[in-house]
């Protein structure tokens, strides 16, 4: 940001390099507002219904800490960022089971479902695991045009459908508005890709308050993910969120991702 500022503005860039700490936030803004300003989402759709965000806690079965506890031990980063998910038998994934009854409680609600997964094979998952309730998934193999006549046909769609989706695709440049259940299988690196994903159904011509559920296991990756996560939003909040300033959530690169797995490592072989 401050980059981008130079370009703008060179002394006021200059003025506020290493204000870093969360006490000269305030200065930090005042500074800037010659040369930033942002609206949020509520600051123009006043008429938007609620957004109510849920975190859904999973207790791992036996089956699912066994492959949790095998990915992290081999490092294997991928598969340890899929708790839960990449049980042998779908059935035993304590996320499906709480993501099949919310599913259940949306068509009881008359409400449609879309979830987001970083991963493909999650999605793939879930797509069989649905059966007919889910609408052909979304992913980066799908055209554009394709994505749009999905959702299309996603609209005209009974209560109770799903719509299943990768984060990079479905997250972006599509209007979802028909749902008013968003799922999270699992937290994201980057704060924005979570925010971008819930406003496909939460933004203009919404009617309905939107629920999001983030599904989440217990003594897993998934803590100290969303822990991070709630740090750099108290930065972005402090920095960024008020009229005078806005700032980028910041992303969980790939260290410190490794650093948790090493953290998680440690504690299981504590534990054995």
């Amino acid at each position: 940001m401050i980059a981008l500022i130079r370009i703008l503005q060179p002394e006021i860039a200059s003025e506020i390099r290493g204000m870093t700490y969360l006490s000269s936030a305030p200065q930090f803004r005042r500074i800037i507002a010659l040369v930033y300003y942002r609206r949020k989402r509520e600051d123009v759709l006043t008429e938007l219904p609620d957004l109510i965000e849920n975190r859904e806690w999973c207790t791992m079965n036996p089956a699912e800490k066994a492959a949790y506890e095998q990915a992290v031990l081999s490092g294997n980063y991928t598969e340890a960022r899929r708790v839960s998910w990449n049980v042998p038998d779908i059935k035993d994934s304590s996320k499906a089971v709480r993501m099949l009854e919310l599913v259940e409680e949306a068509a009881a609600d008359g409400r449609k479902v879309i979830i987001f997964s970083f991963f493909l094979d999650t999605i793939r998952k879930i797509t069989l695991l649905l059966g007919e309730r889910c609408m052909e998934p979304i992913s980066g193999a799908v055209s554009p045009q394709r994505r749009q006549e999905i959702v299309d046909a996603f609209d005209q769609a009974p209560a109770g459908t799903v719509l299943a989706a990768q984060i990079q695709s479905g997250g972006t440049g599509l209007n979802i508005q028909s749902a008013s259940v968003v799922i999270l299988c699992e937290p994201q690196f980057k704060p924005s890709i979570e925010n971008q994903a819930i406003a496909r159904a939460y933004r203009m011509g919404q009617t309905r308050n939107v629920l999001v559920y983030r599904l989440l296991c217990e003594d897993s990756v998934d803590e100290k993910l969303t822990g991070l996560l709630e740090d750099k939003q108290v930065i972005f909040d402090a920095f960024a969120d008020q009229s005078e300033a806005a700032l980028e959530s910041g992303e969980i690169d790939e260290q410190t991702f490794s650093s948790i797995i090493k953290e998680e490592a440690d504690r299981i072989n504590a534990k054995k």
